[in-house]
């Protein structure tokens, strides 16, 4: 206990900070400034807002905070009056938050008409509850649970809301306890096929050697996600405390983040939060006297696709040409520098302080049976309400898209949602009651990937879409093994020439034959997968390459 009172005392002193700001006697107002808020406009809603309280000598706390997830209404802004509710405003302007310090905080006049919803136990007239607004309402929020709340460059909020209290628990259960709470949460990794975390922990555990890696995948290159770059911008430090967690329960001494340079946001906030926590003595040596000892750097990638694949993610990080490498062996036996490593991506870690926390029987109340949890979304294309989700394991797709998202953008017909990115597939309207976890989608001909969902109308080709994906994939394999090389490439002109109309009988056949042949002989994931958007469009949507061939139309015009 006594190791524990400075934690303790780091403790008061963050409960102390919040209270200040949340029982001051002026005003706070937070402004969404992650990526999307600021592509939106933030940074000129910040310069209005910071004129206009000069003008009328206003003092009031006005912070950055994350994304909230209502992404379609960036920039978000919300005002709290002391003794009043927080109020929020979406699509914010110079002109609107100018206009709401003028009539809310000199007068008090909140505009109920121009307002999204209230938080607080004291509500306005006219205004809805923020959570009860449709796209917020069917969320279950633990990843994002800070996401839009705190200011990400504060340690203090962090640990206010509870921050490092996971890693604390783990200390107390020892690392094989930490291991078996994991397991008993059900915990399966978040970028990929869903293998369950403990037991990749537990392998690499178990390697032989005294020097172990934990190393962070950020390397989120499919088009259309964001989750990971959301939760790094919102609330890095939950990254940094699932690390920490995680490298106790390995026996790792050294971790990395592994972070495309395409997210220059995600990675300043990052560094400001390692610093915070190495002066806090929550990073470094003898972590808060428990003799364990963890150092966290971050490495830029240069955003190639193929380093999410994890061998190539370990050469990149020992400054060779990102490229895989066979397996075995695996890199829970010999991976970063010839040692034991373990991957997990952003979400996995970031789930860790909530089950250490809150404990395994509290996060496996969530999600379905052999799904537990929930999974952070970026839901974009042709739906009305596009933002950042996270929402139980065991949801239907139909849930999601017309439930949290609102449906299609001008009522347009339902056609298909691409899940899993590049690697995923492409499901029809028949699949809108189809359960989102991992059995369901690999039955189905997909995966759920890190999280991006494309959801798209009946104005889009088929045919069209499986050759966008094939674009990508050629343009980002490495080139090592001929399968991937070479294959992606005929695919491609073959796709290319039905969509030119220059399709034959047969090629449809041959197509889903060099399919076979790349999925089942590339060396790694990116080429092994590369086939599925082809695969699953054939699958779905076969008479639209036959018309494409027989007709040469294409009914999307």
């Amino acid at each position: 206990m006594n190791q524990m009172a400075p934690f303790e005392d780091i403790c008061k002193r963050a409960d102390e900070e919040w209270r200040g700001l949340e029982q001051s006697p002026h005003p706070r107002l937070m402004v969404g400034s992650a990526s999307c808020g600021r592509a939106a406009g933030a940074p000129a809603v910040l310069e209005a807002i910071e004129a206009e309280l000069q003008r009328h000598r206003l003092e009031a706390s006005v912070i950055q905070v994350g994304c909230l997830g209502l992404c379609y209404m960036e920039p978000l802004l919300d005002i709290t009056k002391p003794g009043g509710p927080r109020i929020f405003y979406g699509d914010a302007t110079p002109e609107l938050a100018s206009q709401l310090v003028r009539d809310y905080l000199v007068g008090d006049n909140p505009h109920p008409d121009l307002a999204l919803g209230t938080m607080g136990d004291v509500g306005v007239e006219g205004i809805p509850k923020l959570f009860d607004l449709p796209m917020l309402k069917p969320q279950v929020r633990i990843v994002l649970k800070n996401c839009g709340h705190i200011d990400p460059e504060s340690i203090t909020h962090y640990i206010a809301q509870g921050g490092y209290h996971g890693f604390t628990s783990a200390l107390e259960m020892g690392p094989e306890g930490a291991i078996e709470e994991v397991k008993r949460a059900g915990l399966r990794g978040r970028g990929g096929a869903g293998f369950p975390t403990w037991q990749k922990w537990k392998f690499c555990r178990n390697a032989p050697g005294d020097v172990k890696y934990l190393v962070c995948n950020a390397d989120e290159g499919d088009p259309g996600a964001f989750m990971n770059r959301s939760v790094m911008e919102g609330d890095p430090h939950a990254l940094l405390e699932g690390m920490l967690i995680a490298g106790y329960a390995l026996g790792a001494t050294e971790g990395f983040i592994y972070c495309r340079a395409e997210y220059p946001l995600a990675v300043h906030r990052l560094g400001i939060a390692l610093r915070q926590a190495g002066e806090l003595g929550l990073m470094g040596e003898n972590i808060l006297g428990s003799g364990f000892s963890f150092h966290i750097r971050i490495r830029e990638g240069a955003g190639a696709f193929v380093c999410g694949e994890e061998t190539a993610l370990l050469a990149s990080i020992e400054g060779k040409r990102g490229t895989p490498r066979p397996r075995p062996p695996f890199p829970a036996v010999k991976g970063l520098w010839g040692k034991p490593t373990n991957i997990n991506n952003v979400e996995t870690l970031s789930t860790l302080p909530h089950i250490l926390r809150e404990g395994a029987e509290w996060y496996s109340g969530q999600g379905s049976e052999l799904s537990k949890g929930t999974k952070t979304f970026s839901l974009v294309g042709k739906v009305k309400r596009t933002g950042l989700i996270e929402i139980p394991m065991g949801s239907t797709l139909g849930d999601i898209i017309f439930g949290v998202g609102g449906g299609l953008v001008g009522d347009m017909e339902f056609k298909a949602a691409q899940t899993g990115g590049p690697s995923g597939g492409c499901l029809p309207s028949s699949a809108l009651d189809l359960p989102i976890e991992y059995e369901a989608l690999a039955q189905a001909g997909s995966i759920m990937g890190s999280g991006g969902l494309i959801v798209m109308d009946d104005y889009t080709c088929a045919v069209d879409l499986a050759r966008f994906f094939l674009t990508f994939t050629k343009s980002e394999s490495c080139g090592k093994c001929v399968p991937c090389r070479v294959g992606t490439g005929q695919m491609l002109q073959m796709l290319e020439r039905f969509t030119r109309g220059e399709g034959k009988p047969g090629d449809i056949e041959r197509l889903l034959a060099l399919c076979d042949i790349v999925k089942n002989t590339s060396l790694c994931g990116l080429g092994q997968t590369a086939p599925n958007p082809v695969l699953t469009t054939v699958r779905y949507f076969r008479e639209e390459y036959e018309e494409h061939i027989e007709k040469r139309y294409c009914r999307a015009a």
